[in-house]
């Protein structure tokens, strides 16, 4: 039995979508780790980035996409006919898209509808022509940053409790992107965005062209597993179809040394960091100071 066998059951048993780490929290109490040799606390990415590349690359595939949050899969011959419209749009291609018209900065604005639009994080473009050592930028910080605000989930009465006990009030994200993701750039990518993406909860790598091949993936779930750095698929066709292939692993704690060593070498960042600042003291989120969601008509007539 593989992982993608495995899911299978597990869905089928449930009789309910359910997200990678769904599937393992009911597998591994039945003792499915010891039963398929599986090693490691990375198992539920593997799943996910399997049945993510299974529905993308696999026209007969028995798994669907669900529109939740987390995103969930679920078995098409389960799937009732009132139920289609919580399906993702599904590909009728294996080819990766290569439309060549579009720079890797106008994937920014692409990156920036998905996060806010799908998990509620604001973003940032950190311009390397504005930092103070042109040379090491793309190595000293990610092409965006964002964060996310609880407190918009919250009553007034627990920001307060959070606020007065010194729990961290908020989640940063560190995204590197790359326009093109294959084997011939896939370690520099991988370990720029490791480079980039110590001080943040989260890094991911971005791309909007990606191998779909199973070696490709393979590797990239192997360097996921090590680094913990997570992979973003950005779909110029249909924006809506973005979607996290491999979550990134969650640091609970800011390096705060790092940030601040950002900060003296790019505005930008700085400026970023002092927004937060000012929300949180106001309580008020001013969406405006991010950077510009552009909606996603416009983003397919964009790209």
């Amino acid at each position: 039995m593989n992982l993608k066998e495995l899911a299978a059951i597990i869905i089928r048993d449930a009789q309910k979508p359910l997200s990678p780490v769904e599937i393992w929290e009911i597998a591994e109490p039945q003792g499915y780790k010891e039963k398929l040799g599986l090693t490691g606390r990375t198992i539920p990415t593997t799943i996910g980035a399997q049945l993510y590349v299974d529905i993308k690359d696999n026209p007969d595939s028995v798994f669907l996409k669900i529109k939740t949050k987390p995103t969930r899969f679920y078995l098409k011959d389960l799937l009732h006919n009132d139920d289609t419209s919580l399906i993702y749009n599904q590909p009728t291609t294996k080819s990766v898209h290569k439309n060549k018209s579009y720079s890797e900065r106008d994937l920014h604005s692409l990156l920036s509808y998905y996060v806010y639009t799908y998990h509620s994080i604001y973003t940032k473009t950190i311009f390397h022509e504005n930092s103070a050592k042109k040379s090491y930028a793309q190595w000293q910080h990610p092409d965006m940053v964002g964060v996310f605000y609880p407190m918009e989930l919250w009553e007034s009465e627990i920001y307060e409790v959070v606020n007065f006990t010194g729990n961290q009030p908020v989640k940063m994200f560190s995204y590197e992107l790359k326009k093109e993701l294959t084997f011939s750039n896939l370690r520099e990518s991988y370990f720029q965005a490791v480079s980039n993406s110590s001080w943040a909860n989260e890094g991911y790598l971005v791309a909007s062209e990606i191998d779909r091949s199973d070696d490709f993936m393979s590797e990239i779930i192997r360097l996921s597993n090590s680094f913990g750095i997570g992979l973003i698929s950005l779909i110029t066709a249909n924006p809506d179809d973005s979607e996290i292939i491999i979550q990134a692993r969650q640091k609970d704690i800011l390096d705060i040394e790092m940030m601040n060593k950002i900060s003296q070498i790019n505005p930008n960042f700085k400026e970023f960091l002092m927004r937060i600042k000012i929300d949180l003291n106001s309580k008020e989120i001013r969406k405006e100071k991010f950077d510009k969601i552009i909606e996603s008509d416009e983003l397919i007539k964009k790209f």
